[in-house]
C-alpha cells in the first residue's frame, strides 16, 4: 500500500492586514473581511521565492519521513510563480535536499492545482513501482494587481509531501481527477499580474469542478460525506469551501480544521495541500481525509487518505502548520509590502 510518509509546510512570517490594504485604496475593509473571511495574508521577503519556500517545506517533510534523500526518485514542484521562465525549480530543490543526481525532476503549472498535480504523479509513480519515494511540493508567491480583489488574498506558502510504500503516515485509498477547458483565470506571457473572470470563477468553474471531483472520487471509493472525519477544499477565499461543502453534504466541523490555516490568504498551489498538512497535524489513526484541489483553466484533483498509527510519532518531528501560522509574525505597512512584492519599480 502506498501513501504519505512525510509532510511539511512553510509560511513566511511577514503579514499584511486587510485593513492596511483597504486603507490605501479607500475600500471598505469590513466588507472585504466579511466577503473573503480573511483577516490578513502572508507576504514573502525579498529573498524568498517559490524555491526557497519549497526547500523549507521539503526539509520538514524529510524530517518526518526519516529517509535518505538519495532514495527519492522524483522531485516535482507545482507553482504558478516559478522564479525562472526557463530554469527548473525542481533541480534547485533536489540539489538543496541532497537528492541528486539520480532523480527525475519536473515543474508543474496548472494555476492553483499545480501542487496536487505533482502529488498525483509522484503517488502514481510510487504505486507503479517506478520509484521508491517521490516528493511533491505545492508552493506560490502569488500576485494580485494593486487595488484588485486578488490583492487581499494572494498570499505565499509551501506544502511538501513524500510518498512511499513503507512506514506510512497516511494510506492513499483513492485518487481521481476532473478537468474541462474553462478559462476563468489567466496570465499571458510577459504580463505581471493575472486576470480573472470575476463572478464567472464561481459557479461554472470552482463549484462545478470541485463538486465533479468530490462526487467522482466518493463514487469510485464507495464512500459518502459522513465517512470522512475531515475534508479539505481549495480556498481562494473563506466562503467558497464552506459553500461547496454544504452543497456536497459535508458539515462545517469537517471543513474547519483545514480551512483555519488558510485564513492567511490563498497560497494558490499550496492552498489545499497546506490544508492537508494542518489536518494531518491533528488527525488520529484510522481517520479518513478527503482533499479536493481546484485550478483555473480548469480542473480538480481529489485524494482519499486514511491516517495510520505512525502519525503519533511523526507529527512532532517538524513544526506544526498552525504554529508556523500563529507565531513570530511581522506585520508590514503597505509601502513595505509593495516594495517586497515589487509593486513599486524603479525607472530604467
Amino acid at each position: 500500500m502506498e501513501g504519505i510518509i512525510g509532510y511539511g509546510a512553510y509560511i513566511p512570517r511577514n503579514r499584511i492586514k486587510v485593513e492596511e490594504i483597504a486603507k490605501v485604496w479607500g475600500a471598505d475593509a469590513p466588507s472585504y473581511k466579511r466577503g473573503l473571511m480573511l483577516e490578513e495574508k502572508s507576504v514573502p521577503s525579498p529573498d524568498q521565492d517559490t524555491i526557497t519556500m519549497s526547500v523549507e517545506a521539503a526539509k520538514y517533510a524529510l524530517k518526518r519521513a526519516l529517509i535518505d534523500p538519495l532514495e527519492i526518485g522524483a522531485v516535482y514542484v507545482g507553482s504558478e510563480s516559478h522564479p525562472y521562465a526557463v530554469k527548473p525549480s525542481g533541480t534547485v530543490l533536489a540539489e538543496a535536499l541532497g537528492a541528486t543526481p539520480e532523480v527525475h525532476t519536473a515543474d508543474f503549472e496548472f494555476a492553483c492545482k499545480a501542487g496536487t498535480e505533482g502529488m498525483y504523479v509522484a503517488l502514481s509513480l510510487v504505486k507503479a513501482g517506478e520509484i521508491k519515494y517521490g516528493l511533491a511540493v505545492g508552493a506560490d508567491t502569488s500576485q494580485g494587481a494593486p487595488g484588485d480583489a486578488l490583492e487581499y488574498s494572494a498570499a505565499a506558502g509551501a506544502a511538501a509531501f513524500i510518498f512511499g510504500r513503507e512506514n506510512l503516515i497516511a494510506k492513499a485509498v483513492e485518487s481521481y481527477s476532473y478537468m474541462t477547458d474553462t478559462p476563468d483565470f489567466w496570465r499571458r506571457e510577459y504580463q505581471y499580474y493575472p486576470q480573472h473572470g470575476g463572478r464567472f470563477t464561481g459557479d461554472p468553474s470552482y463549484f462545478k469542478h470541485i463538486i465533479g471531483a468530490a462526487k467522482g472520487i466518493m463514487n469510485k471509493a464507495g464512500m459518502k460525506p459522513s465517512d470522512f472525519n475531515y475534508v479539505i477544499f481549495h480556498q481562494p477565499n473563506g466562503k467558497f469551501p464552506f459553500r461547496v461543502g454544504k452543497m456536497l453534504g459535508f458539515e462545517k466541523r469537517q471543513i474547519e480544521p483545514g480551512w483555519l490555516v488558510n485564513k492567511l490568504g490563498n497560497t494558490y498551489s499550496g492552498s489545499s495541500p497546506m490544508g492537508l498538512t494542518a489536518t494531518l497535524d491533528i488527525s488520529e489513526p484510522g481517520e479518513k481525509i478527503l482533499i479536493v484541489s481546484y485550478g483555473s483553466g480548469a480542473g480538480s484533483d481529489a485524494f482519499v487518505f486514511e491516517v495510520t498509527k505512525r502519525i503519533d510519532e511523526a507529527r512532532d518531528l517538524a513544526p506544526r502548520t498552525r504554529d508556523l501560522l500563529d507565531n513570530n509574525k511581522n506585520y508590514l505597512e503597505y509601502g513595505v509590502y509593495a516594495k517586497f512584492r515589487q509593486k513599486i519599480r524603479k525607472a530604467d
